[in-house]
């Protein structure tokens, strides 16, 4: 089956920027020094007006830090919950930001993860309750509640108000099959993974044969599988030069298997990681899983526009390069990394 989608405005987004684990370069033009000397991340309030997120000096020790980068969601999530009033107005400002941003580039759903905020589940519910709070005020649209954790995701859907529509669920894989009852109990939309019950798959052939014992779960649960979107599970191509086709043959495979009657989506920017020039990886291969069948992606719109994606130069160096390289033809990514470094991306 070829390609699913006809147009952007066909493609399902959902977007991926408010997680606990997103960073900041802390030489990057977002970063700042103010003039009391605090480091700060900069944003803009709800009426345009310039604002920061400081930094608090407890986070300056950190490992994450120390090698040039700032969570800065995560900063945002402990001052939420703290229990300064002034820290929890900042927090609460700068993930609305966020919010109205991804909202205004074209997401359709809000994607919420805080767990590696902390260790300690109480801390990750408490979080994922003030977020969801928090974020629903500002959403126009629907919120993807997001966690390897059934407990956190009930915590997040207990307070969502459902004002902006049916909520998302991510994920249910085989280890968690439990949090099928979350799906039903709160009417809500659901990503089911391609992971085993051992762990990630190793090639398409796992991924799928996991995503058919899943989609077996879905249907004795009575759960329509126009409210499924499979994750295909992308990870980086500098780790492996076939990470990309494993997840493109797997789209492909599952989109014959179902037809459109489900989505198939995927953390499309993962491939990336870890490599330069990250927008043109991560544009060609949503370009590239397009034409296996993809309906949907996991992805930050402000940074991979549909538009751009789907009129593509695939003529261009670049874009040649970066097809290669993640289709398993370019192993450990010599050849686009010398046309990095020689400036000929």
């Amino acid at each position: 089956m070829g390609r699913v989608v006809k147009s952007p405005e066909d493609f399902t987004i959902i977007a991926e920027n408010i997680h606990a684990t997103r960073v900041v370069l802390r030489n990057g033009r977002r970063v700042t020094t103010l003039e009391e000397g605090s480091e700060a991340v900069t944003f803009k309030g709800e009426s345009g007006e310039d604002r920061y997120l400081r930094v608090p000096e407890s986070f300056k020790s950190t490992q994450v830090y120390q090698q040039g980068q700032i969570k800065h969601f995560m900063i945002a999530l402990h001052k939420g919950i703290g229990d300064d009033p002034a820290e929890q107005a900042e927090g609460a400002a700068y993930v609305r930001y966020e919010a109205r941003r991804q909202a205004s580039a074209g997401a359709h759903f809000l994607d919420l993860n805080v767990d590696e905020l902390s260790y300690r589940i109480d801390d990750q519910k408490q979080a994922m309750a003030w977020l969801v709070r928090t974020v629903q005020e500002v959403s126009p649209i629907p919120l993807s509640i997001d966690s390897s954790n059934p407990e956190i995701i009930a915590a997040g859907l207990a307070e969502y108000d459902g004002g902006a529509g049916r909520p998302m669920i991510n994920s249910v894989a085989l280890e968690r099959l439990e949090t099928l009852d979350l799906v039903k109990q709160h009417n809500a939309r659901v990503i089911v993974t391609a992971a085993g019950m051992e762990g990630m798959p190793e090639d398409e052939d796992e991924r799928v044969a996991n995503v058919n014992q899943v989609i077996e779960a879905v249907r004795s649960a009575d759960i329509p599988l126009s409210d499924v979107y499979i994750d295909g599970l992308v990870f980086p191509i500098a780790v492996s030069p076939q990470f990309g086709s494993h997840y493109l043959e797997a789209v492909r495979e599952l989109r014959g298997l179902y037809g459109t009657e489900v989505h198939i989506t995927g953390g499309l920017s993962n491939v990336s990681f870890g490599l330069p020039k990250r927008k043109l990886i991560n544009d060609t291969f949503i370009h590239l899983a397009l034409e296996a069948g993809i309906d949907a992606g996991i992805i930050d719109p402000i940074q991979s526009k549909m538009p751009e994606v789907f009129n593509l130069d695939a003529e261009s160096k670049g874009v040649q390069l970066a097809r290669e390289m993640l289709l398993g033809q370019d192993e450990y990514c010599v050849n686009y990394i010398k046309a990095w470094r020689e400036n000929k991306l």
